[in-house]
């Protein structure tokens, strides 16, 4: 059972998303031995099997990377993955896995991305609100109980996150064209933007994009230029992220209801595990997101939190998944996991 040079027993955790994935490798004094990145490992993008080939692929390049042999085999592997929610895919994924790549790993455990951040950042509950190409957000209570809100998904949701602010972006600017709703601010900067991205020279051109060739990650990096955009001045991009952020705070809305007294009470209160790509733009989000948490009053559905961001990869959580899944425990220190960079009180 006892790993090789002097590693003791080994863990591997994965943060898999629709874009990119990340693997982690720690050693049981929860020291990390190695990290690697991949491709999307979402299953509902690219199957199980693929799913699986990716993930024993990057965990074989993290064990190489470690410097232990390659026949070695984790204890415990975290699997924290963009669409897995519900526990018969999550079951079907491990079963297809254990016969693939018998040997990747004595025990696992599938869940979430959410649940894999959550997990980095405490081991006591609160809210994890993702806005990286998508959106979504879950809260763990104390007591076990889990709520939600979002995860659908661009047809059904997606709401603040980068393809959505894109998305919007195009949708306000087609729309302003057609003289079916005019837009809140000046077009120009948001057209050229949009031509500039998508590499196109009338509107007729995105077709292609939105339709033949969709690639829901090249649509949401139009975001980025978006958020430039803002930083510069211009009113509709500025717009744009505001409405963003006021979609994210209504998730916070949406679950306030369900937030246990203990989480609302806590030391800054309810802790916001804030993790994506989209968060790097807070100031361009902040006053949308406070008017997104307000009641239909006009009141804060909460009236204290404090919004963290990882200071580590959410692969650590899924990692100290794997090595319970174990049946052990390695040593975490949360507080070196996360950095404050918010607190709201009313």
């Amino acid at each position: 059972m006892r790993g090789l040079n002097g590693h003791g027993l080994v863990y591997g955790g994965v943060e898999g998303g629709g874009t990119h994935s990340t693997a982690m490798i720690y050693n049981e004094k929860g020291e990390k031995l190695a990290e690697v990145e991949g491709p999307s490992t979402n299953l509902y993008q690219i199957g199980i099997p693929e799913t699986n080939k990716r993930i024993s692929d990057m965990v074989g390049e993290g064990i190489k990377k470690a410097g232990l042999p390659e026949n070695t085999t984790l204890e415990g592997l975290g699997l924290s993955l963009s669409g897995c929610e519900r526990e018969e895919t999550n079951s079907a994924l491990v079963s297809a896995m254990v016969e693939a790549h018998p040997t990747l790993s004595r025990h696992y455990d599938v869940c979430s991305d959410t649940v894999g951040t959550l997990n980095t950042a405490t081991d006591s509950g609160g809210i994890v609100l993702i806005a990286g190409t998508g959106s979504n957000a879950l809260l763990v209570n104390p007591d076990g109980s889990v709520h939600r809100c979002g995860g659908w998904g661009h047809y059904l949701g997606d709401e603040g996150g980068a393809w959505w602010i894109a998305q919007k972006a195009c949708k306000v600017y087609f729309d302003h064209v057609d003289n079916l709703n005019t837009a809140p601010a000046d077009i120009n900067t948001v057209q050229e933007l949009i031509f500039t991205h998508f590499n196109i020279t009338d509107r007729f051109g995105i077709l292609t994009h939105c339709y033949d060739n969709f690639s829901k990650a090249e649509f949401a990096a139009l975001s980025k230029k978006i958020a430039e955009a803002a930083l510069s001045g211009d009113a509709l991009c500025i717009w744009l992220f505001h409405e963003g952020g006021r979609m994210l705070g209504k998730h916070i809305r949406a679950l306030s209801n369900n937030v246990s007294k203990e989480l609302k009470e806590a030391e800054g209160g309810l802790n916001i595990v804030c993790v994506g790509s989209v968060w790097k733009s807070w100031e361009l989000l902040k006053q949308g997101f406070l008017e997104g948490v307000k009641d239909e009053r006009g009141q804060p559905s909460i009236s204290e939190l404090t919004m963290v961001k990882l200071s580590v990869g959410m692969a650590t959580g899924a990692t100290y998944l794997g090595a319970k899944a174990a049946g052990k425990s390695i040593p975490r220190n949360f507080q070196d996991n996360v950095e404050k960079f918010f607190h709201y009180k009313s």
